[in-house]
Parts: C-alpha cells; sequence; structure tokens
C-alpha cells in the first residue's frame, strides 16, 4: 500500500534508450511515484519547466548532451532537486568532479540492482523533502524575525512617544502647580472620599493656624465649621454654592464652590476662597 506522502513525489528518469527508460518507469511505479520521461536531457530541461520534480535519474552517455553536463544545467537552474547519475560507462573523473561540486547526488551502475536502486531513490526523496522544509522553515524564521523586528521598532517609537507625553505632562504638571501656588486666591480640591486632594499656599495659610498643612487629611477635620458646611451643601443640595464667611481670626472670605464631574469625568470638589472686598 502506497502512503499519501509518496504520491505527491515526482521523479524525472532520463535515458536516450526508450527500454531502459520502460523498465525503470516499471519499477519504480511501484512506489508510489509519478514517473516523467524523457530521451535526452534537451527534453529533461523542457519537462522541468512544466514541473515540479524532486528526484531526477539519468543516463550518462547520451547524444548532444551528457548526464553530467545535463546535471550541471538542472544544478543551475533548479538546485533543490536531487540528481542521481545511473550509467554502463564509468567515466569516473567528469563524474566525480561533478559529485564533487554538488551537481550530482550519487552515481549508480547499470545493469542496477532493483532494490538498491528503489532504496536510493526513496533516500533521495527523503533528502529533497529535507530541504524543502528546511528552505520553508527557513522562510518562516525571516518572517518571524522581520515581523518581531517590526514589533520592536513599533514598540520602541510607542515607548518614545509615551516618554515625551510624560515628560510634556510633567512639565505641564509643574507649571500649573506654581500658577495654584501663586494664584491670588485659596483653593482648595477636595476628592470623592472627602479628602483634602489639592491645597495652595494661601489656602495653608489662611486654614492651618500652624496646625501643619491640610492637604492629605479630612475635611471635616481640617475645614472649619462654615467651611464644612458649604462643602456639605454643594454635595447634598446644590451642586454650586457663593457664600461668605467668616474666620475664627476674623479674616472676611468670599467662597465659591462647585461639584467636579457635571462637566467631565472628574470625582470631587473645588472650593475657590478670595478676600471679602
Amino acid at each position: 500500500m502506497v502512503d499519501d506522502t509518496q504520491q505527491q513525489r515526482t521523479i524525472l528518469l532520463v535515458d536516450d534508450e526508450e527500454n531502459i527508460v520502460s523498465s525503470l518507469a516499471r519499477l519504480l511505479r511501484r512506489n508510489g511515484y509519478k514517473i516523467l520521461r524523457a530521451n535526452s536531457g534537451k527534453e529533461g530541461l523542457e519537462i522541468l519547466k512544466e514541473n515540479t520534480v524532486g528526484v531526477i535519474v539519468s543516463d550518462q552517455r547520451m547524444p548532444k548532451m551528457t548526464g553530467v553536463e545535463f546535471f550541471n544545467q538542472v544544478k543551475q537552474l533548479y538546485p533543490d532537486t536531487i540528481r542521481i547519475v545511473l550509467s554502463g560507462y564509468t567515466e569516473l573523473k567528469s563524474i566525480t568532479d561533478s559529485i564533487n561540486e554538488g551537481a550530482i547526488y550519487k552515481f549508480l551502475t547499470k545493469p542496477w540492482d532493483d532494490e538498491l536502486l528503489q532504496k536510493n531513490v526513496a533516500e533521495a526523496f527523503e533528502r529533497h523533502e529535507m530541504k524543502i522544509e528546511n528552505i520553508r522553515l527557513t522562510k518562516e524564521l525571516k518572517s518571524a524575525n522581520a515581523s518581531l523586528e517590526k514589533s520592536n521598532l513599533q514598540l520602541n517609537k510607542n515607548i518614545k512617544k509615551k516618554i515625551e507625553e510624560a515628560n510634556l505632562n510633567t512639565h505641564v504638571l509643574t507649571i500649573a502647580q506654581e500658577v495654584l501656588e501663586n494664584m491670588p486666591a485659596g483653593i482648595i480640591g477636595i476628592d470623592d472620599t472627602g479628602i483634602v486632594a489639592i491645597s495652595n499656599k494661601l489656602t495653608e495659610q489662611w486654614l492651618s493656624n500652624g496646625a501643619g498643612p491640610i492637604i492629605g487629611s479630612m475635611v471635616k477635620q481640617s475645614l472649619p465649621g462654615n467651611l464644612f458646611n458649604i462643602y456639605e451643601k454643594i454635595l447634598s443640595e446644590t451642586n454650586e454654592q457663593f457664600e461668605t464667611i467668616t474666620l475664627a481670626n476674623q479674616t472676611s472670605l468670599d467662597v465659591y464652590g462647585k461639584k467636579m464631574g457635571i462637566s467631565s469625568g472628574s470625582d470631587g470638589t473645588i472650593l475657590v476662597l478670595t478676600k471679602t472686598i
């Protein structure tokens, strides 16, 4: 029984004696190979233009083109084929040179031993399939390496972009912090858990009373009662509030408060304190 892999194997037989080609075809057909025939090197080259061939078995002494001359051309045009010379003439010098140059895989003599010939042809197909598989794997590896290099280039571009964005954001944040610190008004930012997240220099001056910075503390503990009441009104009633309060040190402040998140994705409350004119 012939397996599916052998069914796909194609062999070209080249000999100027038709009876030799027919005998080889009968012998090798039982192995399930697809058999192609040629009676000269020139005819063999024409067949190779139209067919994908794994193994070629050629006679050496043929008119106009010897087997070695034929295989030297085949090597240049179809280097992945496996080439076997089968000849009754032992022109060892030219054949040995071709073997050494890689044009010929093996040299077998006529008359051939059927079992030995079949074994060598099977080994030649295995060698051919190994070459094709190595070529396929090499292409896949090159493709994978090219994709990886492309991905790395894109990753490096993205990292560079992120670094540039981070540097820009840091620069903008630094400027914003300086603007916030030097505003002629007190600014208090309270997150959605009731913790003071933003507090500028003027706010600390008016509200801390030397007790330390209020940033990071709970709003209920750090704000005077009347200011805390405004905060609670904003949360529970109006979303926005404007009132005037007097601190314990008699400083009168206009307070504008607004709940964040109404027109943006930020949660929390912001209070702006200015001295009453």
